[in-house]
Order: structure tokens, then sequence, then C-alpha cells
């Protein structure tokens, strides 16, 4: 599983990838989690706010903090 967290670097950015990293503890699901801070990077994704959060290549999360269960969810569905 790839996941990519879109973000400057943010607080709410870093919430994102906090939450995330608890989802996966949580279900036991092992992942590639980065961090894209690059804005030029950001951009190639096509996202209008950040955070962005990227699951196996789609965009699920874009310009707000997804909750705990909306995030493990989604990576139950592209587990």
């Amino acid at each position: 599983m790839e996941i990519r967290i879109l973000g400057t670097g943010c607080p709410r950015c870093d919430e994102v990838e906090k939450r995330t990293m608890n989802a996966l503890a949580e279900l036991n699901v092992a992942a590639d989690v980065q961090k894209v801070k690059d804005i030029n990077e950001i951009a190639k994704y096509g996202i209008l706010g950040t955070p962005g959060l990227v699951i196996n290549g789609k965009i699920k999360s874009s310009g707000r903090i997804p909750s705990l269960e909306e995030i493990k969810s989604w990576i139950l569905e592209d587990k």
C-alpha cells in the first residue's frame, strides 16, 4: 500500500499524517507512507487545497482533515 500526505508542513498536514499512522497501527496494515511537501509535486495530483491524502494513487481527501474512521475505511477499501 502506498500513501502520500500532501502538504507543505502545516499543523493540519501533520494531523493528517498522525491520524493516518494511527489508522495503520490500529488496523495492523503496513504501508509506504511519504509526505509530499514540494508544491510542484503536490500540483501534479491536481488537488486545490491541502492537506491531501492519496492512497494507492487515488485522491481520498483534499482541503480538510479526515476523521480517523474515514482514513481507516479508505485503507480497508484499498488494502
